[in-house]
């Protein structure tokens, strides 16, 4: 798969156990400045929102009342911190908070006006299918926004990497994780690249879903509401 190491999901299960009761002031932090890029332009768009990967429900309080948001996550050790956060903050607009694989999402195709997975996509096993359930139950119109680590051969960025490499295995991540993985995989339309603080170790990439319907590069999702929520 692209010469990707692959992270097999009882990895992952396991390392975002032991970092949940930490995640929000350990990774949280470094990862807050393309999480606000990313809700910036959501919290200026219409309608319904997935969020893929949402974690302790960190973001969850700042995403505009207007928005309906759903959440789903592999790990039911964040997501007991998200849907305790939704109680505290009294949050009006989550439609739902779901244990469930990114790779097989258990939506409807064109489901959502946005979807939006930030730091999510070297976590998973298999992230080209992870990209193709996004691009599935996004609307036609609608936008898919990634916020994620792109490895880079050269420079201090690569030295940078390799010095965050341990923390990253820790955290189940693809330390190697390359750019082309998603856009060279997608039948999206990128319509932004833009390169995020701090030292630009993060990237966001805002694509558009196009309204001429286009063949789906992986299977259907069921299409059984999910019967787990907040």
């Amino acid at each position: 798969m692209n010469g990707i190491a692959r992270i097999d999901e009882q990895s992952v299960l396991k390392a975002y156990a032991r970092w949940a009761p930490v995640y929000d002031w350990s990774f949280g932090p470094i990862a807050d400045f393309g999480r606000k890029s990313a809700i910036d332009i959501i919290n200026g768009r219409e309608g319904s929102l997935l969020e893929v990967g949402v974690g302790t429900g960190v973001a969850l309080p700042r995403y505009a009342p207007h928005l309906t948001i759903t959440g789903i996550d592999l790990s039911p050790d964040m997501l007991r911190k998200a849907r305790s956060r939704v109680r505290e903050r009294k949050l009006r607009n989550i439609a739902g908070l779901y244990e469930m694989d990114a790779s097989e999402l258990r939506f409807d195709d064109a489901a959502f006006d946005t979807v939006v997975a930030m730091y999510v996509m070297t976590v998973v096993p298999d992230p080209v299918k992870v990209l193709a359930e996004l691009e599935r139950v996004c609307k036609p119109g609608g936008e898919v926004i990634i916020v994620n680590h792109f490895a880079q051969d050269h420079g201090l960025r690569s030295v940078i990497e390799r010095w965050m490499t341990p923390a990253a295995r820790a955290l189940g991540w693809h330390p190697d994780f390359r750019i082309e993985t998603i856009t060279h995989m997608t039948k999206l339309d990128l319509i932004e690249t833009r390169s995020l603080k701090p030292m630009g170790l993060f990237t966001m990439l805002r694509f558009r879903k196009p309204l001429e319907a286009r063949e789906a590069p992986s299977p259907k999702g069921a299409d059984n509401p999910p019967s787990c929520c907040c």
